[in-house]
């Protein structure tokens, strides 16, 4: 009775394993390759996967307040992306400027830099709506560590930063604005990181 059942056991497992591999079929040589870490003599694949970021769960007390979060997450999908390329061209402008042996040839690569910025964004700040272009400043503050005023006077002089700062300031914003994560921009802070880690 034991060999019977073992048999029939066996030959489950042969046509279950028939069918997975007509359901499942094998990739001929394509798939993915994967880490591996040796352990007690096994080799073993891992991945590393990203980390899960739980909140407590949003509470409206009304349809404006859901409509507000929800344009709140379009606008920081909107701009974070620029902040993180004014990141990128800020630590390369910086990194060129110390290859090159004078301030004549800085002034002249940062005018060109100013040039070519304002070429490639303009377009792009156009379609900005105010509220955009007020979290884009918060935003360059969180990415950069420095408030978009102290970024064109670094780079641009004081002059030119003052001037920015003024023509912000009649439209209600301002360049010195700064980012606090832990304080009136948690709610930011929190859709920026469930938004980079593609949880929203």
């Amino acid at each position: 009775m034991k060999t019977i059942l073992i048999s029939i056991l066996l030959l489950s497992a042969f046509i279950w394993k028939a069918q997975a591999q007509q359901a499942f079929p094998l990739s001929h040589g394509k798939g993915y390759k994967l880490p591996v870490c040796v352990y007690k003599g096994d080799t073993i694949p891992y991945i590393t996967l990203k980390n899960i970021y739980v909140y407590p769960e949003m509470r409206f007390k009304n349809n404006r307040q859901r409509r507000n979060y929800n344009k709140l997450v379009r606008d920081i999908k909107k701009t974070l992306p620029l902040a993180k390329e004014v990141r990128r061209a800020v630590i390369e402008t910086y990194e060129y400027l110390q290859t090159l042996p004078d301030e004549k040839s800085k002034e002249a690569h940062i005018k060109l830099v100013e040039k070519g910025l304002k070429k490639q964004y303009t377009p792009k700040m156009k379609k900005l709506t105010f509220a955009q272009g007020k979290l884009l400043i918060k935003l360059v503050n969180r990415e950069c560590n420095l408030s978009s005023y102290q970024l064109v006077k670094a780079f641009m002089g004081s002059f030119k930063a003052g001037f920015y700062q003024t023509f912000a300031a009649l439209f209600g914003a301002s360049l010195k604005k700064e980012y606090h994560p832990e304080d009136e921009d948690r709610m930011i802070e929190r859709i920026i990181i469930l938004v980079e880690n593609g949880q929203i």
